[in-house]
């Protein structure tokens, strides 16, 4: 499709294209001064004529067809749009404006002599329409190749770049230029900037303003960083608030909340292990949810880091059940003590009861495979079993507190013994009461147990 052309040019030019055979036959009349396929240039006396029968009453179709133009070749369209523009060329600069002033009718202005300030200015234009150009190509890329593969950038966003670049560098003459450079359609960009637009994402930025202020406050809730499914459930457990998951997600994606990512453990890699000696033989296998709080207890240790870098080890025990933590002790060393004083915490716990025939399930440490562990452990009346050798998904639920624990707690910032007890006991608390879990109901392990004893009744 072709452009109108300047000021005083004559083409009109639509969709349609003419034939050779109805460029000829424009050509033959001695009103046209030059045809092309796109367009036709009259002459002036023509259009001073043209004029002058208009001022009589006559209509544009009329006029042509009076002048020997044939008005189903050159089109109604052409023949409005050609009358009005000689009508508002006349009414603005009289007869002068109706002179074609095209050098050679080459749809060019005739060149003048610049002044050097006027050669500053167009310089100036140009050397502001390339960097222009470069920022706005350049960030579309950056968006385009973040993160290391490749992505589209929206619509929106290009234009909201457009936007940007032509008022920083005042091309607000060139953004038809920026639509192609962007490869976004002008009517796009328009209705994008258009007010009611606008006004429909200042009020959607309203919205989700107040939406993130309460995910903020469960993402914050106890200081416990989380992520968007425990925010989930903290909003329904603590505030009585259901949202949607995919509005979480959005919200923390829109504002860069960062949920705490979990590294991946070289260990769960390994091969199940076949034909290993067992110290004690595996009763659980793996079922480690069997429906009675009390019943499966799962044990391990972990080292944890303070601020100094110093070794802290802990050992917890766990219902395989309601996954909520039973006993635990902090020990700067690692010796059979740590699992030994679990076990009587354990005992000391008057919040649970430990059901009929219960074992608790480790791995093939030595802390476990000690005769004193396995005789204190007899002496309480509870059975053992233990996973098979390197195979830590045998304890999965057990390593997986681990892997949360050490995600959610802020231990590297404690500077002594104390502060790490402290904050190893905070986490405890906000664990079996508070962070609900996706798999228990979205439940806290406390609740849940409370549940499954109420329906035990």
């Amino acid at each position: 499709m072709g452009t109108n052309s300047n000021e005083r040019g004559e083409e009109i030019v639509t969709k349609r294209l003419f034939t050779d055979k109805e460029i000829s036959k424009l050509q033959a009349n001695p009103h046209v001064k030059a045809v092309s396929s796109k367009g036709i240039t009259y002459t002036d006396s023509f259009k001073r004529l043209f004029l002058t029968e208009n001022e009589k009453g006559k209509f544009p179709v009329q006029i042509f067809n009076e002048q020997g133009f044939d008005v189903e070749i050159i089109g109604k369209k052409r023949i409005e749009s050609a009358g009005k523009r000689w009508r508002n060329a006349y009414r603005e600069n009289g007869i002068a404006g109706l002179q074609d002033t095209r050098k050679h009718n080459q749809g060019r202005p005739s060149e003048k002599e610049l002044s050097a300030e006027e050669k500053l200015k167009r310089l100036e234009s140009k050397v502001r329409l390339l960097e222009a150009e470069n920022e706005l190509l350049k960030k579309i890329e950056m968006m385009e190749r973040r993160g290391k593969r490749e992505v589209n950038v929206s619509k929106t966003v290009k234009f909201e770049l457009i936007h940007d670049v032509i008022h920083k560098y005042k091309l607000s003459n060139k953004v038809h230029y920026f639509f192609q450079l962007a490869g976004v359609s002008r009517s796009g960009y328009y209705r994008y900037w258009s007010s009611k637009a606008v006004k429909q994402r200042e009020k959607r930025e309203s919205e989700d303003q107040k939406l993130k202020e309460i995910i903020i406050k469960a993402y914050r809730f106890r200081n416990r960083n989380k992520g968007a499914r425990q925010i989930k459930m903290t909003l329904k457990n603590q505030y009585a608030i259901t949202f949607n998951l995919k509005r979480i997600r959005r919200i923390m994606k829109k504002y860069h909340i960062v949920c705490p990512i979990r590294r991946a453990n070289p260990y769960r890699r390994i091969a199940k292990a076949t034909k290993e000696h067992q110290s004690v033989p595996n009763h659980l296998e793996r079922n480690f949810n069997q429906g009675e709080p009390g019943k499966v207890l799962l044990t391990d240790i972990t080292y944890l880091y303070d601020a100094y870098g110093r070794k802290v080890y802990l050992s917890t025990i766990l219902d395989g059940s309601t996954k909520e933590l039973l006993a635990y002790h902090l020990s700067r060393t690692l010796t059979l003590d740590i699992a030994t004083i679990t076990i009587g915490k354990l005992k000391k716990n008057h919040n649970i009861t430990l059901a009929e025939g219960a074992f608790i399930h480790s791995d093939q440490g030595v802390h476990y495979t000690h005769p004193a562990y396995q005789k204190l452990l007899k002496k309480h009346g509870i059975g053992q079993s233990m996973s098979r050798r390197g195979n830590c998904w045998d304890n999965a639920p057990q390593e997986s507190f681990f892997g949360h624990f050490k995600d959610e707690t802020n231990i590297k910032s404690c500077k002594t013994f104390e502060e790490v007890k402290r904050e190893v006991k905070s986490y405890m608390t906000y664990y079996n009461y508070y962070r609900g879990q996706w798999n228990l109901k979205k439940m806290a392990p406390v609740s849940y147990r409370d549940h499954l004893l109420q329906n035990a009744a």
